[in-house]
């Protein structure tokens, strides 16, 4: 298997092949009317669900609006403590010259995609939701701080690479969200890449010598990191913006419903594979929460 090092170098070269100038590559129309699908109906978190059932069809775009606006403001509030974990690591001694060198490339491109989203939320819904809770264990060892940081790495770029993917090519949606997330994908294909090679080389020497303690309380933290970023999905505030009064009594549902859960479970399916062969999860769990 190529190693994380070897394949940064080339992930540096399409970089600098595929580099582009975020202040220029869009063309972003002047207001939205409010009756364009901005999330695809399927991938919004209601859809299924008696609940959507019992939306008029004015209502779910506008669900879908603010739908969107809480996923950029996501995938913004994710990024940003990914570039600043980022920029330490760049020259760092434990950091191989040509990882060094795709860092750069890697904090450049998620500065971007924090402006484009920026943008997209200022101009339209005049918000950004707010950064999420991060939950970090308490007490780690350096080998154990590597694994947690690339692990949030990959839940906000697995999760949102589903949905980028799934966008892209919606024809009902706006011209504009369709292509922000088909430049995102683009983009995070290669951070995908580097972030599940770097994650396994991390885990084989970590998980041969940890303790089934060790084990055990990572694979929790991993569990309970994985609940709380599909929580932020399901943003209160997000419901009472789309004109749903009772946003935390949807938030709670969402959470419980097995037709949500398997949404949750297609959605991840990538990513726990990943945190499966790794040896971080011992199984795939449900993804279904109730208080």
């Amino acid at each position: 298997m190529e190693s994380s090092a070897a394949l940064a170098k080339k992930l540096s070269e399409a970089s600098v092949r595929m580099a582009w100038d975020v202040y220029s590559a869009f063309q972003w129309p002047e207001s939205l009317t409010g009756h364009e699908w901005m999330m695809s109906p399927e991938l919004t978190s209601l859809y299924g669900t008696p609940l959507w059932d019992g939306l008029s069809e004015d209502q779910r775009r506008l669900l879908s609006k603010w739908e969107v606006g809480n996923f950029f403001s996501l995938v913004l509030q994710g990024e940003r403590p990914l570039v600043q974990g980022l920029v330490h690591r760049l020259y760092s001694k434990r950091t191989p010259e040509d990882v060094t060198e795709y860092l750069h490339h890697f904090v450049d491109e998620e500065n971007k995609h924090m402006v484009m989203f920026g943008t997209f939320c200022r101009r339209y819904l005049g918000k950004i939701y707010p950064e999420k809770k991060i939950i970090t264990p308490a007490k780690m060892t350096r080998e154990e701080e590597e694994i947690v940081f690339y692990c949030k790495v990959l839940v906000v770029e697995e999760l949102g690479d589903y949905y980028n993917v799934f966008m892209q090519k919606d024809e009902r949606l706006h011209p504009i969200v369709r292509e922000l997330n088909r430049v995102h994908h683009i983009d995070e294909a290669r951070h995908l890449a580097f972030g599940r090679e770097h994650l396994r080389s991390l885990c084989r020497p970590y998980l041969a010598q940890a303790s089934e303690q060790d084990r055990q309380e990572m694979g929790q933290w991993l569990l309970d990191y994985i609940a709380s970023s599909w929580a932020d999905y399901y943003n209160p505030t997000m419901y009472r913006d789309a004109g749903l009064t009772n946003g935390y009594e949807l938030h709670q549902y969402v959470m419980g419903s097995p037709t949500c859960a398997e949404q949750r479970r297609r959605v991840s399916e990538k990513m726990m594979e990943l945190f499966v062969e790794t040896g971080l999860l011992k199984e795939a769990p449900e993804l279904r929460w109730t208080s």
